[in-house]
């Protein structure tokens, strides 16, 4: 319990120490000083609570939900205000709405239930706050170096905001260690709402119109999901009398499919949390913020609270209910329309966004099937796609402070300008899609888990999408395995903190891969079998497992055998011509001298994001209003046979 509580205010506390330190070194020091202490911690908690099942902790928590009514409430006050100084009007709607709602069910039937664990920490919760802990602190301390940089380009009258920048980020961390320990989903919902607000805060950190703006979409779309999980919560209190989470899963045995009524709303917060279509422009949006913090939106925080809902949700969605239904149905169409429209994409960051949204829309459909053999592929894809997803980000991050662009079309010779960098991106890419890295082990799972459910759309959403997901990546690796003569290194400019993040995640990707066996067997399997009271296939077997990790062992070991090892004889490049003499340019038609250019074809006219999104955004529409619609009306047949 303790260690627990320790993560949750250690990084709050840190965060508003950070909000008066103005000096770099002092900065410095505390950022990489408490990113250590809270990845140390979180090891400790996954020792500390991975022997059992998981563990409740009942304490009296009234004292504490009166403090969180009353933060609630000034936070309520500071969207309302916010949102009509800069005339957000929908912002405000939302605010005025949810929180009175919840205030008024806490004052007045909630205060009659009785909630007998507040927290609840089992392995998904462990798996969690290591993501959180140790991929959110890296992000943190690469964070200084990549500031540093970014305000020197920002204006000589500017003020420097990075104490408030990193307040923020610290606040974050916390805020998402209490989201997922919370069993209380009151207190659930008063982190999810925090982590809302600072998504807020960060994507508009520059203040510039268009990160107001976007700040602004964020926030109006994560406080319509949190206006569903206050719902939610009122619909699970007034006709199951309790609030508790775990309650809750255990009472899909009780009163079968009807418990996926308020299961829909928590979902449908959960989904807009994930950026699924329709909901992803807010996503996309926080591009505009720094590189730090999409990483943080993207791997380790936010977003991850969405599928964490989800998966948490799995036992009571499926086949056999709307909410299930509606839920595989919209996480497959996000995956399939969102990798298409990767593939348009020359911004780095956007294609990464799309990947994400993908990515996440894949769990969202394991959690959907709600079978032990999906969320098995959902929890791994969660794992592998913080860890791949957090260096992709950090390193285009780099590059773009480094050669002044984070288009794709800009990276020709990036592997001679910086080597190092570009070898971690290669490494990152190739996590994200290629055999044997984990997250397409992870794809693999999630095929068969498809099949079993006998969705044949979403078998055709994955193999459709997981082709298309290929085609984006080769045209970027592409280009960063592509050398380009007389280029120079320009890596020694790099910040220290940076390198060191980039290998570390690097080291952590490959170390992930080598024992995903032992996070299968040790974490993955006993939830499931907690969760599901047992296992009935689809998990992969420990012989599969074994060939790929000992195929990730032969590609790390003949990597480092011949990693500058070359004595291949260098000759003239061929470039469609006769070379000229200095590899760049060569002689064309009438003997003009033509400079080669390396360029990859992007399909705008077929598959532009503009597209994709309408019709990927009109079907998930269609989903969403056909199984809450349902549910809403399962709720009205029931409360009329009641009268």
């Amino acid at each position: 319990m303790g260690t627990i509580l320790f993560l949750i205010f250690f990084p709050m506390i840190i965060a508003f120490i950070l909000l008066v330190v103005k000096a770099d070194k002092g900065r410095d020091v505390i950022v990489i000083a408490s990113a250590a202490i809270i990845a140390a911690m979180s090891i400790v908690v996954a020792i500390q609570f991975s022997a059992g099942g998981g563990e409740f902790f009942s304490f009296d928590g009234e004292i504490v939900n009166y403090i969180m009514m009353v933060i609630e409430a000034l936070l309520c006050i500071y969207i309302i205000i916010t949102a009509c100084k800069h005339k957000k009007w929908l912002a405000a709607i939302f605010a005025i709405i949810q929180t009175p709602l919840v205030m008024w069910f806490e004052l007045t039937k909630g205060h009659g239930i009785e909630v007998h664990s507040n927290m609840y920490v089992d392995r998904l919760s462990i798996i969690m706050i290591l993501i959180i802990g140790i991929i959110g602190s890296l992000i943190t301390v690469y964070a200084l170096g990549y500031m540093k940089d970014f305000q020197h380009h920002e204006p000589k009258d500017a003020k420097d905001r990075r104490p408030w920048f990193f307040f923020v980020m610290f606040l974050f961390l916390g805020a998402m260690v209490g989201l997922v320990s919370s069993n209380n989903l009151i207190w659930m919902y008063f982190f999810w709402e925090i982590t809302s607000l600072s998504s807020f805060w960060l994507i508009g950190y520059t203040k510039t119109e268009e990160a107001t703006n976007n700040a602004f979409r964020a926030l109006i779309m994560n406080l319509l999901g949190g206006l569903g999980f206050a719902v939610g919560i009122v619909i699970l209190g007034m006709l199951f009398g309790t609030v508790e989470m775990s309650t809750m899963l255990t009472y899909g045995a009780v009163y079968g499919d009807i418990i996926a009524i308020p299961a829909a709303f928590f979902a449908f917060a959960g989904i807009t949390k994930a950026a699924q279509m329709p909901f992803n422009s807010w996503l996309l949006g926080a591009m505009v913020a720094p590189t730090p913090t999409s990483a943080l939106l993207h791997s380790s925080t936010m977003v991850k609270a969405g599928v964490f809902m989800v998966i948490k949700l799995a036992p009571v969605l499926g086949m056999s209910n709307y909410t299930g239904i509606m839920v595989m149905m919209v996480g497959g169409l996000t995956f399939l329309f969102a990798s298409c429209a990767a593939i348009s994409q020359v911004n780095a960051k956007r294609v990464l966004a799309y990947s994400t949204i993908a990515n996440l829309g894949l769990i969202v459909a394991c959690g959907g099937v709600g079978t032990p053999g999906a969320v098995w592929a959902g929890i791994m894809l969660i794992i592998f796609h913080a860890i791949t997803k957090s260096l992709l980000f950090l390193c285009v991050g780099t590059a773009e402070h480094h050669i002044g662009s984070r288009m794709i079309e800009d990276m020709d010779g990036l592997f001679n300008k910086m080597p190092r960098l570009a070898m971690c991106m290669i490494i990152g890419i190739a996590g994200m899609f290629l055999a044997p890295f984990g997250m397409l082990i992870s794809k693999w799972g999630c095929m068969v888990s498809f099949i079993d459910s006998g969705n044949i759309l979403l078998v055709a959403f994955i193999c459709f999408g997981s082709a298309v997901t290929a085609f984006y990546w080769l045209k970027w690796m592409g280009k960063l395995t592509a050398v380009v003569a007389g280029e120079e290194s320009i890596e020694n400019d790099v910040h220290k903190t940076e390198i060191f993040v980039h290998i570390t995640l690097v080291v952590l990707v490959i170390l992930v891969c080598l024992i995903f066996p032992l996070l299968s067997t040790y974490m993955l399997v006993p939830y499931l079998e907690g969760t599901f009271g047992g296992l009935a296939g689809g998990i992969m077997s420990s012989g599969n497992m074994m060939i790929m990790v000992i195929m990730v062992a032969v590609i790390v070991l003949l990597a480092l055998f011949f990693f500058g090892k070359s004595k291949k004889p260098k000759v003239p490049i061929y470039l469609s011509g006769v070379n000229a003499g200095d590899d760049r340019t060569y002689y064309g038609s009438m003997q003009k001298e033509v400079q080669f250019s390396l360029r990859n074809w992007h399909m705008e006219e077929y598959f532009g994001e503009h597209k994709m999104n309408l019709i990927g955004g009109v079907l998930c529409v269609v989903s969403l209003v056909a199984g809450i619609g349902l549910m809403v009306a399962t709720l009205i047949s029931m409360m009329g046979g009641v009268a």
